[in-house]
């Protein structure tokens, strides 16, 4: 079993999750912030989404147990290009830590990565990236180029 960075643990533990969400983690292999969401909080859904094919590889070995229970599934997408499969339901929130797109380090992958996952978001949803204390809030309604 992974050990959390204790700040990657604050950052699991100021998510602001409930049995019954549905969170899309960005960027999240090899998925240890997506272990640690399911197993404190029952009932909860996570779509780990991650650009890295390498990387989602080795998340679905990591999380073998949580993906065969039906609490975790994984997408090889970039941010920037994710879009919601037909029939797939909109999530209630979503987060990103150390993800270029949404830390300055990647400006145009942002503007398209922050519109397209408010497009696969629920009114009133949120996305949450590191930065903060020890997150900050990014409301994907105004994001640049999103529709409202």
């Amino acid at each position: 079993m992974t050990t959390l960075s204790p700040r990657l643990a604050a950052i699991v533990e100021a998510l602001p999750v409930r049995p019954g969400m549905r969170v899309i983690e960005i960027g999240g292999a090899p998925g240890a912030a997506a272990r640690a969401l399911v197993r404190r909080v029952e009932g909860i859904h996570v779509l780990l989404i991650d650009r890295s094919a390498r990387g989602i590889a080795l998340t679905q070995r990591k999380l073998a147990s949580e993906i065969e229970a039906g609490m975790v599934r994984l997408r090889h997408v970039a941010a920037e290009d994710f879009v919601l499969d037909a029939n797939e339901q909109p999530y209630d929130l979503a987060f990103a830590v150390r993800v270029g797109a949404f830390d300055g380090r990647h400006p145009r992958a942002g503007e398209r990565a922050r519109a397209r996952i408010a497009a696969a978001l629920r009114p009133g949803a949120r996305l949450l990236v590191d930065g903060g204390s020890p997150l900050r809030e990014i409301y994907p309604a105004d994001a640049p180029g999103s529709a409202s």
